[in-house]
């Protein structure tokens, strides 16, 4: 069940649109901001608010990478994996990852702090290698600078 405040949230973002139906996005961000990732429950529920079928909003779900449809880690590490970023190191941080956290792309790590995911492109290709968790983006990533970055994620 939405709650009050997460269907006021998508009440608002659907009213600046011109079909209900449109808010899909911001409203699977709203929940998934809220709870972490979008179960089938929440997609039913986002459904019911939005008009729409659990089919279209699960079809949305499953197509944009940033809304999990399964539990994450407290940190979600997006390491990208471009043409750039593979060109300029990429392999070495994602075996280092790999290593340091005992988990490959798709896992979260025993004690649910970190999961890993591979992200296509992070639009910063003269800056390859690149990673974000929680949102914040690191560049220039060498092998010898993951240990702080994730230090800094406890």
């Amino acid at each position: 069940m939405l709650s009050k405040e997460e269907i006021q949230d998508i009440d608002h973002e659907a009213a600046k649109l011109p079909y209900k139906k449109a808010a899909v996005i911001e409203a699977l961000k709203i929940v998934q901001q809220r709870r972490g990732w979008i179960n089938d429950e929440s997609v039913d529920d986002i459904a019911r608010c939005l008009e729409m079928s659990a089919a279209e909003v699960d079809s949305v779900a499953t197509f944009y990478n940033l809304i999990f449809r399964r539990p994450v880690g407290r940190h979600v590490i997006l390491l990208c994996d471009s043409i750039s970023c593979y060109v300029m190191g990429y392999k070495k941080i994602y075996e280092a990852l790999q290593e340091k956290l005992k988990i490959r792309f798709g896992e979260t790590t025993a004690d649910q702090r970190f999961t890993l995911l591979p992200n296509a492109c992070m639009g910063c290709c003269d800056r390859a290698p690149a990673l974000i968790i929680n949102g914040e983006l690191y560049t220039d990533i060498e092998t010898e600078t993951l240990d702080d970055i994730l230090l800094k994620y406890t």
